[in-house]
């Protein structure tokens, strides 16, 4: 484990790059785990990969690693960033790890107490994203209010 994840600060090019795919995935699981309402209206691939990014990359900056070390692991997480996203356009079943399904908030007149609690958030913030989307306040002129998968919330009108 040590030649493949290096000890203290100094890092060879391999060293870090398997540290920073390691990284990629517990930031995603994180991200995943602590919900949509977490870091807003992006997803959390995308989320991942500005975290990861501007915690590596300022290794470079402050001099806690050497450059071309940062750079590859950059470019390794950009690189696994793009190849995710190629395979999320491309299966359904990966984009719903990666970025979940959207989920029914609201319904034939009433708030779908599950899906509000699962998706943690309150009814004042889904009326907040009714009048965002539909530009109503009135619930009587909405049929369904959805939580998008990058946590926007979204109504259809009747």
């Amino acid at each position: 484990m040590v030649s493949i994840f290096g000890e203290g600060r100094d890092l060879n090019i391999l060293q870090m790059t398997c540290r920073g795919i390691v990284i990629f995935f517990v930031a995603l699981l994180l991200i995943r785990i602590s919900g949509r309402r977490s870091f807003g209206v992006r997803t959390p691939l995308d989320n991942i990969i500005s975290i990861s990014l501007g915690a590596i990359l300022s290794r470079a900056v402050v001099g806690a690693s050497e450059f071309l070390p940062v750079v590859v692991c950059s470019l390794a997480i950009v690189c696994l960033h793009r190849f995710c996203s190629w395979l999320i356009v491309r299966h359904e079943t990966i984009a719903r790890i990666f970025e979940g399904n959207k989920m029914l908030l609201f319904s034939d007149g009433h708030f779908i107490r599950k899906n509000v609690s699962r998706a943690l958030v309150s009814e004042e913030d889904i009326r907040e994203g009714i009048r965002k989307s539909a530009l109503t306040d009135d619930l009587d002129q909405i049929d369904k209010v959805y939580i998008e998968r990058n946590g926007e919330i979204s109504a259809i009108k009747k």
